[in-house]
């Protein structure tokens, strides 16, 4: 079944004949392969009218291909495959099993009437240093996991249905051909350990997997909690009676994210403009892969959900913090009180910004007013949000918060402006 992946797509439109290397990069399995070798070739063959020998695509992981993993092989492959001054797509696949491919990669920008798209799938391609390693001459786009809705899109049943799927194993491209929950869930299990694990530790070359391992369950069981690699070292002491230091959980959870399998949503100071580094969140790529490293024995929908939201305010290439707010008042004996608000999301896009809560249910009038109050408290004119699990369509209060189901936030791309 084809899933468009139309964002994707779009950016990768508009990276065409940059000069830049376009670097598709993104958690191992989330279809980056797909959207080179499949979504964008069909677009060039069929809507730019590229003529097929004008494509040169090498996958370096087809036996096929094992002589070009020589970076002077391929680079003379390629310049061999150049018919005439017209442009020429080089799609790479796997690029990391060509020996010295930074090498590679760099003298293919010489040529000036080819244009190169790359993407890999283990540890070493998928680190972010490999962007920061062609920085400046490379375009570098995020894949994500099917986001909500490209899931319901090939899911049959309702979005209610697709919502609650979704929650549990998440949006992996490949679930789509497993038909029954035990086999999406033993597919999720395996991936966590023998790919996403093994990848770090390999690349790391780290020897204690099960202090990783151990470490990773941890955040997995904290997402939605404020922590920090103390807080870690501390959770560790109590829960597993080990001693790890904070510098040493520092490294792992930095292993984690340049793998794309957790990502960090710092702290934002909302009326001092300025982060405050003290404490941050981890939310995972994928909720099915989080699921699966807790053996899907925590599935609270509140935590699941912020993780949901999170991951979709990414995928539409918003910057995302948490809100904090500092308020002062006095009591009656002229006291200083000092309490602390915390905004879920502060969502900013060049000049746009949007203050954002998400709440799983609003049972009363008490948990409404409890989930406003950190909107109501920010005195900036940018537009405020309040995502309730069991909401529907936008509609606005008399203090000009908007309020919006899940669903419909989730499946509409336009939503935060309506």
């Amino acid at each position: 079944m084809k899933i468009d992946r139309d964002l994707y797509l779009q950016q990768l439109i508009d990276g065409q004949q940059n000069k830049l290397i376009k670097v598709v990069a993104g958690i191992r399995r989330c279809g980056k392969s797909y959207l080179l070798f499949n979504i964008f070739k069909d677009y060039l063959l069929h809507h730019e009218r590229v003529d097929n020998d004008h494509i040169i695509e090498i996958v370096f992981d087809d036996i096929a291909n094992i002589g070009m993993r020589k970076a002077e092989a391929a680079y003379y492959y390629i310049k061999g495959r150049i018919r005439d001054n017209g442009i020429h797509y080089v799609l790479l696949d796997e690029v990391q099993l060509v020996n010295d491919f930074e090498s590679l990669l760099n003298s293919l920008l010489h040529i000036d009437n080819i244009d190169v798209y790359v993407t890999g799938s283990n540890s070493r391609f998928l680190a972010k240093d490999l962007i920061t390693e062609f920085r400046g001459r490379s375009y570098n786009i995020y894949v994500y996991p099917l986001s909500f809705s490209e899931f319901v899109s090939a899911f049959d049943g309702t979005a209610q249905e697709a919502l609650d799927v979704y929650y549990e194993t998440g949006g992996l491209p490949g679930l789509i051909n497993f038909r029954t929950e035990q086999d999406r869930k033993q597919y999720l299990s395996d991936l966590w350990r023998s790919v996403y694990v093994k990848d770090i530790l390999e690349r790391h070359k780290l020897r204690n997997e099960t202090e990783f391992s151990e470490l990773l369950q941890i955040i997995s069981s904290t997402i939605g909690a404020l922590c920090n690699p103390l807080k870690l070292s501390n959770t560790f002491k109590s829960r597993k009676n080990v001693n790890i230091s904070s510098a040493t959980i520092s490294k792992y959870i930095s292993y984690m994210e340049d793998a794309f399998l957790i990502n960090k949503a710092p702290r934002w100071d909302v009326k001092g403009k300025k982060y405050i580094n003290s404490l941050s969140k981890y939310y995972f790529s994928d909720l099915g892969v989080r699921n699966a490293i807790v053996n899907f024995g925590q599935s609270e929908r509140t935590h699941l959900m912020e993780n949901l939201i999170y991951n979709e305010l990414l995928v539409r290439r918003l910057q995302v913090n948490v809100g904090l707010i500092e308020m002062r008042t006095t009591d009656d004996q002229n006291k200083t009180i000092r309490t602390k608000l915390e905004v879920d999301y502060v969502a900013s896009m060049n000049s746009k910004r949007y203050f954002i809560q998400s709440a799983y249910s609003i049972p009363d009038n008490e948990k409404m007013q409890q989930e406003l109050r950190p909107l109501l408290s920010i005195k900036e004119s940018y537009k405020k949000i309040l995502i309730t699990g069991d909401g529907g369509k936008a509609w606005y209060d008399e203090n000009g918060i908007m309020h919006i189901g899940l669903i419909p936030f989730l499946t509409d791309i336009n939503s935060l402006d309506y």
